[in-house]
């Protein structure tokens, strides 16, 4: 399977350009408006292995090339395939008499919304291990970032395991740290005169924001503590709303003259 190709974009693509890319894709093909549920989860795929920059380094370079002086990319010298370390190692341990026994640790990630990442709760998940394949329940953290790792001890048979987060880009939101920004369309005659509109936040308050008169384009409003939850913390991100003006197709003599008066205040 091609990833470029089931995303679209050539294999020059930005980040920005996967992401926008996926959400289209993601958009059209989502299970839940009636799209094709295989379809969805081989852009799912495409999109978890393109948007890593580790992962698409792998799959852009399956075959890596052996190095000078003899050595394959395989044999490094930081303790990590080394087999002289490992040799020297083993005789380290055999000399003191005792060997310390290593804990297995197993390692899966799942995918979850950005609601989840607001309101944390467990995600279910099968793991394949030797033994078999294994229902677990995973903790979702509020406020986990976007690959962040949680690790528990003793999950399986005295195993531990890693779990790494991915989280779905929002059609609506974007995520910036623990702060949300968010485009809002406006006529410039509101920009002028001043308006207010009702706001739905992730968490799906509604909220009422003001607009004062004579504001500038591209304006961001920020709601103050509406944004993700922070790790490990009882505080949140803001909410930004950054001010997208329009000129109206058709505009009335009447709002014309209000504007005049408004601005010769």
């Amino acid at each position: 399977m091609d990833h470029y190709n089931t995303l679209g974009v050539s294999k020059t693509a930005t980040p920005d350009e996967i992401k926008k890319s996926y959400r289209k894709l993601a958009s059209l093909h989502h299970p839940d408006k009636g799209g094709d549920t295989a379809k969805f989860q081989q852009i799912q795929t495409a999109y978890d292995i393109l948007s890593d920059q580790q992962k698409r380094q792998e799959y852009d370079n399956p075959m890596p090339q052996h190095r000078g002086g003899g050595f394959s990319e395989g044999f490094n010298f930081d303790g990590h395939g080394n087999p002289f370390h490992d040799m020297f190692a083993q005789m380290f341990r055999q000399g003191n008499g005792r060997q310390q026994p290593q804990q297995q640790a197993y390692r899966t990630s799942i995918w979850v919304s950005l609601e989840q990442v607001y309101n944390g709760g467990e995600q279910s998940l099968q793991l394949k291990t030797p033994t078999g394949t294994h229902a677990l329940s995973i903790g979702i953290p509020k406020g986990i970032p976007d690959g962040g790792q949680v690790r528990s001890e003793n999950v399986l048979d005295g195993a531990s395991l890693i779990v790494e987060f991915r989280i779905h880009p929002h059609l609506k939101f974007n995520r910036k740290g623990n702060d949300l920004e968010v485009n809002h369309s406006i006529s410039v005659l509101d920009l002028i005169v001043g308006t207010s509109f009702e706001f739905t936040t992730l968490s799906g308050k509604t909220l009422e924001v003001t607009v004062p008169p004579k504001t500038q384009p591209y304006m961001q409003l920020k709601l103050a503590g509406h944004g993700l939850p922070i790790l490990n913390s009882q505080s949140f991100g803001d909410q930004i709303i950054l001010l997208k003006a329009f000129i109206p197709a058709i505009i009335d003599q009447s709002i014309i003259n209000s504007i005049t008066q408004s601005t010769s205040k």
